[in-house]
């Protein structure tokens, strides 16, 4: 397998700051754990959580900075997942996480990192990194969560969740929209350079949060700016029953290193479905996004 030049990997800005204030200390809370077991005890009556997606994103390929989030990282494979609700942190061991291959065996988790998009209403991606299989020779093909991953808001449980995992080749595509509510929580598991950005134009209506299935850049790395607004196609839903297609005003939390961006709206009608073309954004392996589009989900 041919590795990437870490001095070219796109996913060396994504990871970068982050890792690096947290090889320093800098989150008052842990969003990595190691912990090769489960230690968050067993529920009952919870609801049973979803996975949205596992994202094949680098194979054999974490950059040496990936050591600041894991020690012994870099080299090894990365793989986001995404989960139906943001997850509470203390419950996320890697223990709790199984990864099967195309031939069924097994492969152990690592690390688990919920960095870097650890934002208010981003706590639902989760990057995994380990040695999870080769693309081509006997790859990861499921994700299955063996322990007791637990929702923030502590109604839902997502063992015995799984998943069928994007191929390496594929590129990245839109896995969650939700509006951005005032009742998120900030955790403070964020590193300075974690911190996106809310809406500041002074016309908009309300707040969408889209979340793609791994971290997204342009060609060789560099951030989306804001003329990226203009790709994304928003259909709202009138009062009077009609839909339209409307583009954000503003393009927010577009420069932090994550898998989330926020669209804002200069109407209060109701957004139902998002949609993005092909080929403007790439992931860490620069696979570039196909054309993709998702529904906006309403938060349970």
């Amino acid at each position: 397998m041919t590795r990437m030049n870490p001095k070219a990997d796109p996913l060396l800005l994504r990871l970068a700051v982050p890792a690096l204030l947290l090889g320093l200390g800098a989150c008052s809370q842990p969003a990595t754990s190691t912990e090769s077991v489960d230690t968050t005890a067993d529920t009952q009556g919870l609801a049973e959580g979803t996975l949205l997606s596992a994202f094949f994103g680098l194979d054999d390929a974490l950059p040496m900075v990936a050591h600041r989030i894991c020690l012994g990282g870099a080299g090894k494979d990365g793989m986001p997942v995404i989960t139906s609700k943001e997850v509470d942190h203390t419950s996320v061991q890697a223990g709790d996480f199984r990864v099967v291959k195309a031939s069924g065996a097994q492969s152990s988790v690592d690390c688990v990192s919920l960095l870097p998009a650890t934002d208010a209403g981003e706590l639902r991606t989760i990057l995994l990194i380990g040695e999870f299989g080769n693309d081509g020779e006997d790859p990861p093909a499921n994700v299955e969560i063996a322990g007791n991953l637990l929702s923030l808001d502590g109604k839902t449980n997502f063992k015995g969740a799984s998943v069928k995992v994007t191929p390496l080749k594929d590129g990245p595509f839109l896995v969650a929209a939700q509006r951005v509510s005032e009742d998120e929580k900030d955790m403070g598991l964020g590193a300075l350079g974690t911190a996106g950005s809310l809406c500041i134009d002074p016309a908009t209506a309300q707040q969408l949060r889209v979340t793609w299935a791994g971290g997204v850049t342009l060609k060789g790395g560099d951030a989306p700016t804001q003329e990226a607004r203009q790709l994304y196609t928003v259909t709202v839903l009138g009062e009077d029953g009609a839909t339209r297609e409307v583009s954000p005003i503003e393009l927010a939390d577009h420069e932090d290193p994550d898998n989330n961006h926020v669209l804002c709206l200069d109407t209060p009608d109701e957004p139902v479905f998002v949609a993005f073309p092909k080929g403007h954004f790439t992931d860490p392996n620069e696979d570039p996004n196909p054309a993709t589009s998702i529904a906006v989900s309403i938060e349970e």
